[in-house]
């Protein structure tokens, strides 16, 4: 039988969050400590992709150099 993947451990942490965005979730009912981690999730993918096209940013514009001069690779057999 498969197992449930294990709960991620959480931990508490102290804040400073403007209080009229805490008095709007409230009235709302948003899970302000779930918003405040998939935020925070949102933040870490965006920096990640971030350095890692900084990273490979002579890569990206060696292959797209490639593309304009001499089209796709295998265009011809595209379907579309």
């Amino acid at each position: 039988m498969l197992q449930p993947p294990p709960k991620p451990q959480r931990k508490s942490v102290n804040t400073s969050i403007d209080s009229q965005l805490i008095n709007d979730a409230k009235a709302l009912g948003i899970n302000i400590s779930r918003a405040a981690e998939e935020g925070i999730a949102k933040a870490i993918a965006a920096e990640k992709t971030r350095r890692w096209q900084a990273e490979n940013k002579e890569a990206i514009e060696s292959s797209n150099e490639y593309v304009r001069r001499n089209g796709l690779p295998l265009a011809k057999h595209r379907l579309f």
